[in-house]
């Protein structure tokens, strides 16, 4: 009996009663989500690792006593503006992933950082590097981005990531002669361009863009892991360069024929599933690559032949696996 007198009651509510209990129902709301943020709390003064991680902090603050700190790490919290960091010289590695960030600021005082990672919030521009001279890996991902730009003055990095953003094209990386990793997957870049000036390069990441041709990567001799999957292109071409490739991968594009590998003597994992491979022909090049290991074929025409994993490794007998399968 009890049910059918709370409807009445409900009923019986006027609207401007009934705003009013909604503002007071929101405004308990949102002091119950505001009395969950936490402050940060110093323990040790001495600490030189700090982890602070889902915390549900909501600012920096109270970091003073930290004089020896080399590692901070604040992922996953509420974190929305960078700052107080100013008495943190000693810092090497500062993780904000995962907060609410908008901008990079306040980090003039951290001259020997070596390790930022800034992925997962809501920044829109590259700024505020200028003094991170000693900087060594920048992470970037996922984030607003829409243009690479001032980085160009850290010589000293070795590692950027800026997959998933909104970039467009590949520029402003002159000064980065020490980089050896690019990560630049799930944008929206058209073509592989202005990467000449990356001699030490070792890993290019290119992953669900916009790209139709492989070109201008004849100047990355060094380069050894190359992704491209997840774009439009239709052939395999202008790899002439790259001698020391190790790992090629170009899944899920629209290529037919596998050619133009034959001089990668040292390429040993080789992803080429979901394209338009037509039969065994198309494979037949693959025989002088001794030192393939690793081959995904799947989902191109010629894996539907019901020999497809004996005829793969009567074609290349050094494989060791063939799709996600390893050989017998």
């Amino acid at each position: 009996m009890s049910a059918p007198q709370e409807n009445d009651e409900i009923e019986n509510i006027t609207p401007a009663e009934n705003n009013l209990r909604n503002e007071q129902n929101e405004e308990n709301s949102n002091h119950s989500d505001r009395a969950t943020v936490n402050e940060i709390m110093i323990v040790d003064p001495e600490t030189l690792e700090l982890d602070l991680n889902h915390g549900r902090i909501g600012k920096l603050q109270n970091l003073e006593p930290l004089v020896c700190i080399e590692r901070l790490y604040l992922r996953w919290n509420l974190i929305t503006k960078i700052e107080n960091l100013d008495t943190l010289t000693t810092l090497v590695e500062l993780e904000l992933y995962d907060n609410q960030i908008t901008k990079i600021e306040n980090l003039d005082a951290l001259v020997n950082l070596e390790i930022l990672d800034l992925s997962f919030n809501r920044i829109k521009l590259i700024e505020g590097l200028e003094n991170l001279k000693s900087l060594q890996k920048l992470f970037l991902s996922s984030n607003r981005i829409s243009k690479i730009e001032n980085v160009d003055h850290l010589n000293t990095l070795t590692l950027l990531e800026l997959g998933d953003n909104k970039l467009r094209e590949i520029k402003n990386l002159d000064g980065l002669s020490n980089l050896q990793y690019l990560y630049l997957g799930k944008n929206k870049i058209t073509k592989i361009d202005n990467l000449n000036s990356l001699p030490n390069l070792t890993c290019l990441s290119l992953q669900s863009n916009r790209l139709t041709v492989i070109e201008n990567l004849e100047k990355l001799t060094k380069l050894d892991e190359l992704y491209l999957s997840e774009n439009g292109i239709t052939k395999i071409e202008n790899l002439a360069g790259n001698l020391v490739l190790q790992t090629l991968d170009l899944a899920q594009n629209q290529i037919k024929l596998i050619e133009n590998v034959s001089h990668l003597n040292e390429l040993q994992e080789f992803w080429l599933n979901d394209n338009k491979v037509p039969d065994w022909g198309s494979v037949e090049p693959l025989k002088d690559n001794s030192k393939l290991t690793t081959i995904y074929l799947e989902r191109n025409p010629v894996a539907s032949d019901p020999a497809y994993r004996r005829k793969l490794k009567m074609i290349v007998p050094s494989l060791t696996q063939i799709d996600a399968t390893l050989c017998r």
